[in-house]
C-alpha cells in the first residue's frame, strides 16, 4: 500500500511542478497585463495547491501527524486567487478607461469601451443621462 501512495504522491508533485513551471512561464513571456494575469492564478495556484495535497498525503501515509494545515492553506489560496484576479483585471481595466493618455495608446488586449449606457462594477453613472 505505501509504495501505491508514493507512487500517486510523486505523481501529484510531479504534476504541481508541471503547472508551477507552465504558470511562471506565462507570467514572464506573455506580452499584456491581461493576459499574464492568468499565469499566476490558474496554474500556478494548482501547482501550489498539488503541492500542498501531496504533502497532506505524505505525512500520514508514513506514521507522522496528520496537521490541517496545508488544507487550510489550500483552501485560502484557491478561494482568494480568483478574487484577486478579478480585483487587478477591474483596477487594469478602470485605470485605462480614466486616464486619457493610456486610453490614447492602442491596446490590443483591450475590448472596446461600452457604450455610456451600459454599467460596470467599478463605474458609477452620477453623469450619465437616463435612456
Amino acid at each position: 500500500m505505501t509504495d501505491l501512495t508514493d507512487f500517486l504522491i510523486a505523481f501529484i508533485i510531479l504534476l504541481a511542478g508541471a503547472f508551477a513551471l507552465i504558470g511562471s512561464w506565462g507570467l514572464a513571456r506573455l506580452p499584456s497585463l491581461m493576459s499574464r494575469l492568468h499565469g499566476p492564478t490558474k496554474a500556478t495556484t494548482l501547482g501550489v495547491g498539488g503541492s500542498l495535497i501531496a504533502s497532506m498525503l505524505y505525512f500520514p501515509t508514513h506514521g507522522l501527524a496528520w496537521s490541517a494545515h496545508e488544507l487550510l492553506i489550500t483552501l485560502f489560496l484557491f478561494i482568494t486567487a480568483p478574487i484577486s484576479a478579478n480585483m487587478i483585471a477591474k483596477a487594469y481595466i478602470h485605470g485605462r478607461r480614466s486616464n486619457p493618455s493610456a486610453a490614447a495608446q492602442p491596446a490590443d488586449d483591450m475590448p472596446a469601451a461600452p457604450s455610456r449606457s451600459a454599467q460596470w462594477a467599478t463605474f458609477g453613472m452620477e453623469g450619465a443621462e437616463a435612456d
